[in-house]
């Protein structure tokens, strides 16, 4: 797969990052192995968050980034996600291109002849400074940082063990926030509460907010994408209604603006964007396709049910830390500003998820008997949604 993105990405320098997985090393060195093999350069930013990575793949000019992750997925798991040049992932065409050079290479005779491999590209280590320090930077340029250090807030954070460490606490510092942390010890196993922040499992920051008089406590998944919040009392919000919360703020700031969400989110958010004027784009389920209408019609919000906030001003990708850097100037926009006041004032919405095992022909009967329910409302675009 490598050298198919290799191909896909035309020449270099490529970026590549992990995650803290223990098959993240060795999958990551043999990335970096393969696209040299390509004759492609590339630069090894270590163990970051997958935004950081996209954000630095756009901000320091490289052709394209690879992010060895996860994600939220338990500790067995590897992957690797692929970043275009503009710091978002490929999109779903674009995939499938990659996956038909995938598909190519691996009919191919194996072996070179002699002449016909390309010079090896160059790998060049230490380049995961850099790319924090930037994604850092890029974040605190987007908040109103000084209100922030005057009210010099305190903020409990779950890192899941997760990427996120190696960047979220060093934001808070930026900021002049007390930073109080948990799980915060990179691990593989991710042993503290797992990789995937859930309402039901974030008992822990709940209770690091309530011990530490924090004013707001965030938890985060395995790369660091994804973030959600309690408030000043130890209460979890929902990922709809944190993002519900945000988008409100960030439209009355720039009314007019468009909103993508995926069609599993709340119905809370068209009235939340019509009070600014605002239009809501709904998309198919998953963050690439979010992220890629939010490209194509210069979006200011974008947002997965999830906890997967993405702000269009900095990348059209879902980030934990700009997300927490929000949250942060929420805050500090007015004196004695709390979350939970913030969220009292939102329109009642509600969510519970769930999944179900289910086997492919059940799945397709569950469909066609919600499809023959006759709702008038009944949207199709992606399973079926009533």
């Amino acid at each position: 797969m490598s050298l198919a993105l290799a191909g896909h990405f035309g020449g270099g320098p490529v970026l590549v990052g992990r995650d803290g997985r223990a098959s993240s090393v060795p999958i990551a060195r043999a990335v970096r192995a393969a696209l040299s093999m390509a004759g492609v350069d590339c630069a090894d930013a270590g163990l970051v968050p997958t935004p950081c990575l996209q954000y630095a793949v756009r901000r320091l000019g490289y052709r394209g980034g690879i992010m060895v992750t996860a994600s939220h997925n338990p500790p067995e798991y590897g992957g690797i996600k692929p970043v275009e040049h503009d710091g978002v992932e490929p999109s779903r065409g674009a995939e499938l291109k990659i996956e038909g050079r995938y598909f190519a290479i691996e009919s191919a005779p194996r072996g070179y002849r002699a002449g016909t491999a390309p010079p090896a590209g160059r790998i060049r280590d230490g380049a995961g400074a850099e790319a924090v320090g930037a994604y850092l930077a890029g974040i605190a340029s987007l908040v109103d940082a000084d209100a922030i250090r005057r009210r010099a807030p305190t903020v409990a954070i779950d890192a899941g063990n997760g990427a996120q460490a190696a960047a979220a606490p060093a934001l808070c510092e930026r900021l002049g926030c007390r930073a109080v942390v948990v799980n915060g010890e990179i691990d593989a196993g991710f042993p503290g509460r797992g990789p995937e922040p859930t309402p039901e499992n974030l008992a822990g920051l709940s209770r690091a907010v309530s011990e530490s008089g924090a004013d707001v406590g965030v938890a985060f998944d395995g790369d660091g994408d994804r973030s959600l919040f309690c408030d000043e009392r130890g209460r979890v919000l929902t990922g709809d209604r944190s993002a519900l919360l945000l988008t409100g703020r960030l439209l009355s700031d720039s009314p007019g603006s468009t909103v993508v969400t995926c069609l599993n989110s709340g119905s809370a958010i068209e009235s939340v964007a019509a009070a600014s004027g605002s239009a809501v784009v709904r998309t198919k389920v998953g963050s690439v396709e979010v992220s890629r209408a939010m490209v194509e019609r210069k979006a200011l919000v974008g947002f997965e049910e999830n906890g997967g906030f993405m702000y269009g001003r900095h990348n059209q990708v879902r980030d934990g830390a700009m997300t927490l850097a929000l949250v942060l100037d929420l805050l500090a926009s007015e004196p004695g500003a709390t979350l939970s006041g913030a969220a009292a004032a939102l329109p009642p919405s509600f969510t519970a998820k769930d999944k179900v095992p289910c086997g492919s022909a059940d799945a397709v009967r569950v469909a066609m008997s919600a499809m023959a329910s006759g709702h008038p409302n009944a949207d199709t675009t992606d399973g079926v949604k009533v």
